[in-house]
């Protein structure tokens, strides 16, 4: 049994990720400040030891690392709008955070530590299926400070030996997901719309496609990048996705309801569609369900 720290424990993918290591038999330290404002709940887990610690504060931080092994980094400020409404809050959070979780981590001897990154890195430039090797092309703010937390993980795992692995996740849905508001990820949106009887709200045309990834399988690509015996994943980068996509429209249609279109977003991607060979191939990760059998099940 091994202690693992988990930031953002308490939110849609981290909650699911703490529940997979307490039913692995490890122990979880959780932190999270609670500051998600697209969640209408947070989930807190009763099996695993509970911190409610903004990760800007590093003298709150660095003492929960004590006797730690492995940590999994997924508090941010984690909206593409919220983030070019207020940058410098995403600055702080995303950047500050995260270099403070780094040396927290080195500071107590930390094995690993697993980054949560995002397919929005890849911007318009790139021209899908998106690799790990194509240049970033941040968009907004948020991407700017993702992409500046990963180039902190690798610094760290360069120059201090501390070992690092980044995830880039897609559109991540499932049991939990946030609903709360319009910049909550378009699956909950448009379930919270239907359950409340109204119109599903599509952005511009509709016919921007997304790699929608089931949550417990972004866990899981946690959990194996942690538990990994292949050195050569240490600094590295991989897409967390499915390999397909699906536009908004179509997913509108498999959800069933009327739609309203509303306008066009700034900073956002036209299409995203992860190319997995990489973190097939490195870490045996594959996903396990795709949006259409969720939605019919």
């Amino acid at each position: 049994m091994a202690k693992y720290l988990v930031t953002g424990g308490a939110g849609f993918i981290g909650s699911h990720l703490v529940e997979q290591l307490l039913e692995n038999g490890h122990q979880v330290v959780v932190v999270d400040d609670e500051s998600a404002d697209c969640n209408e709940e947070f989930f807190w887990n009763d099996r695993a030891e509970n911190h409610k610690v903004d990760i800007t504060d590093y003298e709150s931080l660095a003492p929960l690392f004590e006797g730690v092994k492995g940590v999994f980094h997924f508090a941010a400020e984690a909206r593409i709008q919220p983030a070019i409404e207020n940058p410098s809050r995403a600055a702080s959070v995303n950047v500050l955070g995260t270099c403070n979780v780094l040396q927290a981590a080195r500071t107590h001897g930390v094995e690993r530590v697993i980054y949560s990154g995002t397919s929005s890195a890849y911007g318009l430039k790139n021209i899908p299926p998106l690799r790990e090797d194509m240049p970033n092309d941040c968009l907004n703010p948020y991407s700017v400070t993702k992409v500046a937390g990963e180039e902190l993980c690798k610094m760290y795992t360069r120059l201090f030996g501390l070992n690092t692995v980044i995830l880039r996740y897609f559109n991540v849905y499932g049991e939990r997901q946030p609903l709360k508001g319009q910049y909550a990820p378009v699956v909950g949106i448009f379930q919270r719309q239907v359950a409340n009887g109204e119109a599903m709200t599509v952005v511009g045309d509709g016919e921007q496609r997304r790699d929608f990834t089931y949550v417990k399988d972004v866990a899981n690509a946690n959990f194996l990048a942690m538990t990994s015996e292949n050195s050569e994943i240490f600094g590295e980068t991989f897409n967390v996705g499915t390999g397909t996509n699906m536009s908004v429209l179509e997913l509108a249609e498999l959800i069933g309801n009327e739609v309203v279109h509303i306008p066009e977003r700034l900073g956002e991607a036209r299409a995203t569609l992860a190319d997995i060979g990489k973190i097939r191939s490195m870490l045996g990760w594959e996903p396990t369900i795709s949006i259409q059998e969720w939605l019919t099940n």
